[in-house]
């Protein structure tokens, strides 16, 4: 098991190719399609594909990734958080995702708050970045709770609707 940290009732660990039928409902839930977009996820080859090129790619690149959160309880997957590194973004930013059954239970919070504590500490990470759709209220809700400060509405390419661009400094940080 690969297990990066524990909350008081959540587990965030690396993601693996077990994890393909999660990422089939993760997805292509609601909230994903709205708010990420469409990614053609719909077998287990996709999903494998999908995690292979993604959060397995950035572990061995970058020492970061997105996370599974579980249910520390229960072991059930209920969603993701972690690091992406973009080619349109100068800095990592943080990214999450939910299962709809789990949205409006603090979870989301929960899990960055510890995440971004680890970034802070143990990957001596100071600076991040982190994007929402210009719709996109909870997540806003979640940043601002985490201390993200608005930056700018920017569009991630030239095709691409624009987003809303936030910034954030680790609390201990010589620049805060």
């Amino acid at each position: 098991m690969s297990e990066i940290l524990q909350t008081e009732r959540l587990i965030l660990q690396k993601l693996t190719l077990n994890d393909t039928e999660f990422i089939i409902e993760l997805v292509n839930s609601p909230s994903w399609l709205q708010y990420i977009g469409y990614r053609n996820i719909h077998t287990k080859e996709d999903a494998i594909r999908y995690l292979e090129d993604g959060p397995l790619k950035s572990y061995e690149q970058n020492g970061f990734g997105l996370l599974l959160i579980q249910l520390k309880s229960t072991k059930t997957p209920i969603g993701m958080c972690g690091l992406l590194k973009r080619d349109a973004l100068p800095l990592p930013d943080l990214g999450y995702a939910l299962l709809p059954a789990y949205e409006g239970k603090g979870y989301i919070t929960e899990a960055t708050s510890a995440y971004l504590a680890y970034v802070a500490q143990e990957l001596q990470i100071e600076k991040l970045m982190a994007i929402t759709s210009l719709d996109n209220e909870k997540s806003i809700r979640v940043l601002e709770k985490l201390h993200f400060i608005f930056e700018r509405y920017m569009n991630m390419s030239s095709d691409d609707h624009p987003v809303r661009l936030f910034g954030w400094t680790a609390p201990n940080s010589p620049e805060k």
